[in-house]
């Protein structure tokens, strides 16, 4: 029987997605980023995670549905969730039949088959760590090839995309890197949102409580102001509406 291996789960998260949100986090993670700030997430055999099965995660689930109104729903994040795709999409399809909205909120870097998750996944929020090959080993240690394969398959499928990407200073932050990425997502549809997040430095005492050396250690946090003129640029080029969306979709 299908289980799952989750860190923890946030009952009313305000910006994973629309509305208020039930945030599970699914334990494990390929990805190394260099500014990561969940580094307890990475390994599958934390001792601390919760295991559930699919029925038992969304019973815990429909007790928060009253919170969540309109607009509300659960999203999946990580670690990277879509390392256990089995129990995500068995979780997925009970969402949906319950009448929970489903975001995932993914670094699209997973394991097998994506059709049957995107199948019960109403919105995605794609972290888009750098268009170019090497960019995106530099910053992740991996391959962009897994990426590729799972955002090619959104586009198949005409899910929505919320695509975010991390700005760190002196990484990711110049003209050039920017105007990259918006000649990048020019060429995808279904984007219903780009959101610009200004790197931090919370996570770096869950570094130090690990004994792990901290890859950007002396890079100060961004000032989320310096965004807002490339974050308009960004939408105001790149996304579509939900009637677009859907009209995509036929084609």
């Amino acid at each position: 029987m299908t289980v799952g291996r989750i860190h923890s789960v946030e009952s009313m998260g305000l910006v994973d997605g629309p509305g208020i949100r039930t945030v599970v986090f699914l334990q494990g993670c390929r990805l190394r980023c260099r500014y990561c700030h969940n580094p307890d997430t990475w390994s599958m055999e934390n001792h601390k995670a919760l295991e559930l099965r699919p029925q038992e995660l969304v019973d815990r689930l429909v007790r928060f549905k009253p919170y969540y109104g309109a607009e509300g729903g659960v999203t999946f994040s990580g670690g990277e969730p879509l390392l256990q795709p089995e129990f995500l999409a068995q979780t997925l399809r009970l969402c949906q039949k319950a009448g929970i909205h489903t975001c995932l909120d993914t670094a699209g870097c997973g394991l097998g088959s994506y059709e049957g998750i995107l199948d019960h996944t109403d919105l995605v929020l794609l972290d888009v760590k750098h268009y170019t090959p090497e960019g995106y080993e530099r910053i992740t240690g991996q391959s962009m090839e897994a990426f590729e394969g799972f955002w090619q398959a959104t586009q198949r499928k005409g899910t929505p995309l919320w695509v975010r990407h991390v700005v760190v200073p002196g990484l990711t932050d110049s003209r050039e890197h920017l105007e990259g990425l918006e000649h990048y997502l020019k060429t995808w549809k279904h984007i219903q949102r780009v959101e610009l997040l200004p790197y931090h430095t919370l996570g770096v005492h869950k570094y130090q409580t690990m004994g792990i050396p901290y890859p950007l250690e002396g890079v100060p946090a961004m000032e989320e102001g310096k965004l807002e003129d490339w974050n308009r640029r960004l939408n105001e080029v790149c996304c579509r509406t939900m009637t677009q969306i859907r009209k995509e979709r036929e084609l």
